[in-house]
């Protein structure tokens, strides 16, 4: 019995060994990757965030970043470098967003892809950062041209950047199209592609959530994108279609009925 209660202790002397080694390191890894966008960041956000970041670094996940490249109320995107030198989009998602609870809670309840999910802010932020990255997957997988998702940690987002040299692609509504009718038809296949293939509705399909690069449409933004079986999935998908046709009216492009394209997506479920 006494060999048993020693060995016990041993090993709650072990863990509180193992875990004061563990902030020995944290502090010492906080201490070399600190640059000015560390220091810039350490500005904005709380400690949780930080370590995530940290950790990042610190596991090759990254071995880069720096300043922001889009900047909105929910999120920030910063430029960054993977373990290859390949170009990455950092997203933050704001934890401590006013209006997060209250305009997003929607899009996640009925989803049957996230259910019991706990609806204080911090889970919330969390969930719709896994969210994102789960919608991006499916979207890429069913073959729609969306940043590649990389890793996602609590309110962290890791993804393919779409640009060079840190400059990001420009968004729909700052491009001349050349080809602004196959752009058009490419963006109406993009909304079949994901009812179809990815079973997701975008939910905010706008000239502000496409980039254009190489001459051709990129979706992005795909945090708010809900299941077809979740409520809300057909008004969302009319209400992307009428965001659609609106923009490139406003172009010249002569565009499709509305009713017909949201017929002509609800067709191919299941093809």
């Amino acid at each position: 019995p006494d060999r048993c209660l020693s060995v016990g202790r041993m090993s709650k002397t072990e863990e509180r060994v193992r875990l004061r080694q563990a902030r020995y390191e944290t502090t010492r890894l906080m201490r070399e990757k600190r640059s000015e966008e560390l220091e810039a960041l350490e500005q904005v956000f709380d400690k949780s965030t930080l370590m995530v970041i940290y950790h990042m670094l610190d596991t090759g996940k990254l071995s880069k970043i720096s300043g922001v490249v889009r900047s909105g109320k929910e999120a920030r995107i910063y430029w960054g470098l993977g373990p290859k030198k390949n170009e990455i989009a950092i997203k933050i998602y704001l934890t401590l967003s006013a209006e997060f609870k209250k305009g997003r809670l929607a899009y996640i309840e009925g989803d049957p892809r996230f259910q019991r999910v706990r609806t204080d802010t911090r889970s919330l932020v969390n969930t719709w950062a896994q969210k994102e990255f789960r919608n991006l997957k499916q979207a890429r997988e069913a073959g729609v041209p969306v940043p590649a998702p990389i890793a996602v940690a609590k309110n962290v987002l890791l993804m393919g950047f779409v640009g060079k040299n840190g400059k990001p692609a420009p968004l729909l509504r700052e491009t001349m199209l050349k080809k602004p009718q196959k752009t058009y038809r490419d963006l109406i296949s993009y909304l079949r592609l994901l009812y179809a293939k990815a079973s997701l509705v975008h939910g905010d399909f706008s000239e502000y959530n496409i980039m254009m690069w190489r001459g051709n449409p990129v979706l992005f933004d795909l945090s708010q994108a809900v299941a077809i079986e979740h409520p809300l999935a057909d008004r969302l998908l009319m209400r992307d279609i009428l965001n659609l046709n609106r923009y490139f009216s406003q172009i010249s492009v002569e565009t499709e009925p509305e009713n017909v394209i949201h017929d002509e997506v609800v067709k191919t479920a299941g093809d």
